[in-house]
């Protein structure tokens, strides 16, 4: 039996993200996240094969993160509050949040890794088949209209203040609902 790990697979990602953060993709190197660590660099090749790896799990890791409050408040019919989840959850999570925005997982990594496709489909499928789902218990609540106010809207709002640095303002918020109940949607 070997000795238990003494970093976690979170630890190595916080280690990447505050890296990211600090000085910028470029500077996450296997090399500067085991400094950044104390550990030694084969004991993070041996959770991550590659940077590659390393940083499809931390982009996957955010993403789910993300998901969590957004489909919680999806599936319980309270769809304003899944359009509120976004800039919320960039003030709570800033350095994921900007990580996320600023690295698009097709330009992340020079070949999305295999082991982690699945992966990504399981994110992919829980947001359609929460937004399916949500359209099948409003009917008549058009889909792209409802994308629109719980994604593009959201996205689009906290985008401009998450590449200035800064995290969303409150009046944010209030212009996302705005949004919201301008498209004339479901509210619980």
């Amino acid at each position: 039996m070997g000795r238990p790990a003494k970093f976690s697979r979170d630890d190595i990602l916080d280690a990447a993200l505050a890296l990211t953060a600090e000085s910028g993709l470029g500077a996450v190197t296997m090399a500067a996240i085991a400094a950044r660590l104390n550990a030694p660099t084969g004991s993070l090749y041996h959770r991550y094969a590659s940077r590659d790896l390393l940083l499809a799990a931390l982009w996957i890791r955010g993403v789910q993160r993300f998901q969590r409050g957004f489909l919680d408040a999806l599936n319980a019919d309270d769809a304003p509050a899944a359009a509120l989840h976004t800039p919320r959850w960039c003030r709570r999570h800033p350095d994921e949040a900007r990580f996320l925005l600023l690295h698009r997982r097709r330009d992340l990594v020079t070949a999305w890794p295999a082991e982690l496709g699945p992966d990504l489909d399981r994110l992919d499928r829980a947001v359609e088949d929460a937004l399916t789902s949500f359209i099948a218990r409003h009917q008549g609540t058009d889909p792209e209209t409802l994308c629109y106010a719980v994604i593009d809207a959201p996205y689009g709002a906290v985008r401009r203040h998450l590449l200035a640095d800064r995290p969303p303002p409150p009046a944010v918020d209030a212009l996302i609902t705005a949004t919201y109940r301008a498209l004339s949607l479901p509210t619980p």
